[in-house]
């Protein structure tokens, strides 16, 4: 559950261990309800008109709900737990792999403004490696496994699509290994997971490994940004 180590100097390593929700606050604990909230009771927009939603998978939720948070007609990223069969699961369960969930982002948008397959084309090819089965960098396990859910039969195809594309493209060295799942259920992470990368910009997981995937997203894709970004 290593989130990521780092080299010191000469005299040796120095092992930096976080676990994406391991830095949660005292104050944070204090105020995290015992009873877990269920799919977008807590924090999808309250007005839902002409919005669509769009759920991916791809490591930490700290990241992606960052990265997909920058873009223009992104009304709203929460980040959650989705693909397994254990309904309110806290954090502790999905980390300890007790319900086949992974560590997923909800995205509500404007598909007048930006689409599923712009999004998509994020996905595979910026906010995450997609390659790597059942981990990201060294967050290991099931838990941190890539899947991009569908709600439509067009949804899924336009996401094999996407992935034909960028297999062909040669962007990677391995064949992309995201599964493509239809969308069932998702469970609103913990209080003190939503916005984590803007509340706690010091963190060092955040510092280490976040904001790389942030910035790569901001690289490739400067013409979907929001104006007036907080710098990296």
């Amino acid at each position: 559950m290593t989130k990521f180590l780092s080299a010191a100097s000469g005299l040796g390593l120095l092992a930096l261990l976080t676990a994406c929700g391991s830095q949660q606050p005292a104050q944070a604990q204090a105020q995290t309800p015992t009873a877990p909230v269920a799919s977008t009771a807590g924090y999808a927009p309250k007005n839902l008109t002409g919005l669509a939603q769009a759920t991916f998978a791809g490591g930490c939720f700290w990241a992606q709900e960052e990265a997909f948070e920058q873009l223009k007609g992104v009304k709203q990223v929460v980040s959650g737990y989705a693909g397994g069969t254990v309904p309110h699961p806290s954090y502790e369960q999905v980390a300890g792999q007790q319900t086949g969930h992974a560590e997923s982002v909800n995205i509500y948008y404007d598909p007048k403004v930006i689409s599923y397959q712009e999004l998509a084309d994020i996905f595979f090819t910026a906010s995450h490696d997609p390659t790597q089965l059942n981990r990201q960098g060294n967050d290991t396990g099931p838990e941190y496994r890539s899947v991009a859910f569908y709600r439509t039969p067009e949804e899924k195809a336009m996401l094999e699509q996407t992935i034909a594309k960028v297999n062909a493209s040669k962007q990677y060295g391995s064949k992309i290994v995201t599964q493509v799942v239809p969308f069932k259920q998702f469970w609103d992470a913990e209080d003190y997971h939503q916005g984590y990368y803007r509340l706690h910009p010091d963190n060092p997981y955040i510092v280490n490994v976040s904001e790389h995937k942030v910035a790569h997203v901001r690289k490739l894709y400067p013409q979907d940004l929001k104006p007036n970004l907080p710098n990296l």
